[in-house]
C-alpha cells in the first residue's frame, strides 16, 4: 500500500529549515542593530579627528591613535565628574537597597489595613513621566536651599528607583516560607534579627540586581543632573556633553572614547555578578 509520508515528510523538514534559517537570521539582524552602535563608537574613538568627518566614512580605521582616551584622563574636569558619578550612584544604590528591604519585607510578610492601597501606591510612582515632574521638584528643592548639592540628587534619583526596587524584593521575600521566620521568632530572634541574619543573607542575588539597577540610575541619568545642580557637581552624562558637543564644536572622538571609559564600569559589574542578576531578576516570576 503506498503513501505519501516521503514527500510530507520532506515538505516538513524543508518548513524546519526555512524557520532555523529565518530564526538565525532575525537573531542576525538584532545582534547587527544592539553591537553595530558599540563597534562604531570604539572605531571612531581610535580614528584621528580628520577621519572621523571623512566622507564617505570607512567600516574600519584607516590611522589608530589613543589620543582621544588620553584626552579623557588628562582632563581635570571629568575626573571631577567621574567622582561625583560614583558618588551619587553609590549612594543611591545603598539608599534605595536599604529602604526597600524593610519595605519589601512588610508587604510580603504583614497584613495590614491599607496594605495593598500603599502597594499600588508605590508602584504607580512609575506611571508619571519623570521629566514632567521636574519643575515641580525643582521648584520644592528650591524652597528648601537645597539645589546644587549632592543630596537633592540622590534624593531625586532614590525616589524613582525606589518603585522597582520594592517591587522586585517583594517578589523575592514572597517565596521564602513563612515557617522559617516563625521558626526564628520561637527561637527568640527579634523583627531586626530575622531581616539581617536570616533574610538578607538569602536574598542576597535579589539585593545584587536591584543594587545595580539602583546604581545605573544614578549612573546614567541627565536631565536631573543637568537641571538641579551646577557644573561641580554634575555626573557624567550631562558633564560629557557640556565638554564636548556645543556650538562651535563637536568633539565626537574624544564624546565615543569618554564614553566607552565610563561605560566600562557597569560592564564589569555586570560580567561578576551576571549569575546574582539573572537569579535575583527571575526570582520573583518563579513560583516554587
Amino acid at each position: 500500500m503506498k503513501t505519501a509520508s516521503g514527500p510530507w515528510m520532506a515538505t516538513r523538514a524543508s518548513e524546519r529549515a526555512l524557520g532555523r534559517i529565518g530564526l538565525y537570521a532575525a537573531l542576525a539582524l538584532a545582534m547587527f542593530f544592539a553591537f553595530f552602535p558599540i563597534y562604531w563608537m570604539l572605531v571612531t574613538s581610535l580614528r584621528p579627528n580628520a577621519e572621523v568627518f571623512a566622507f564617505p566614512p570607512t567600516l574600519l580605521p584607516q590611522t589608530l591613535t589613543l589620543e582621544h582616551y588620553a584626552n579623557f584622563i588628562k582632563n581635570p574636569q571629568l575626573l571631577v565628574y567621574l567622582g561625583n558619578s560614583v558618588l551619587v550612584a553609590t549612594t543611591t544604590a545603598l539608599g534605595s537597597l536599604i529602604i526597600s528591604v524593610y519595605a519589601a519585607y512588610s508587604f510580603s510578610k504583614f497584613r495590614y489595613t491599607g496594605r495593598r492601597a500603599l502597594m499600588f501606591l508605590v508602584l504607580s510612582a512609575q506611571m508619571f513621566p519623570q521629566a514632567l515632574l521636574l519643575i515641580s521638584l525643582y521648584l520644592m528643592f528650591s524652597e528648601l536651599k537645597m539645589l546644587d548639592t549632592y543630596a537633592v540628587l540622590v534624593l531625586s534619583f532614590t525616589t524613582f528607583t525606589l518603585p522597582l526596587c520594592i517591587w522586585m524584593l517583594k517578589g523575592y521575600f514572597d517565596h521564602i516560607p513563612t515557617d522559617l521566620i516563625e521558626a526564628a521568632k520561637i527561637d527568640g530572634a527579634g523583627q531586626m534579627q530575622i531581616i539581617h541574619r536570616i533574610l538578607v543573607p538569602i536574598v542576597r542575588p535579589a539585593l545584587v540586581a536591584t543594587g545595580i539597577f539602583a546604581f545605573m540610575r544614578g549612573w546614567n541619568d541627565f536631565i536631573y543632573a543637568l537641571t538641579l545642580v551646577g557644573k561641580s557637581k554634575q555626573t557624567l552624562p550631562p558633564g560629557l556633553v557640556l565638554t564636548y558637543i556645543g556650538e562651535f564644536q563637536s568633539q565626537w572622538a574624544d564624546m565615543m572614547a569618554a564614553s566607552l571609559l565610563v561605560s566600562l564600569p557597569l560592564v564589569i559589574a555586570f560580567i561578576l555578578f551576571q549569575r546574582q542578576i539573572v537569579s535575583g531578576l527571575t526570582a520573583g516570576a518563579v513560583k516554587g
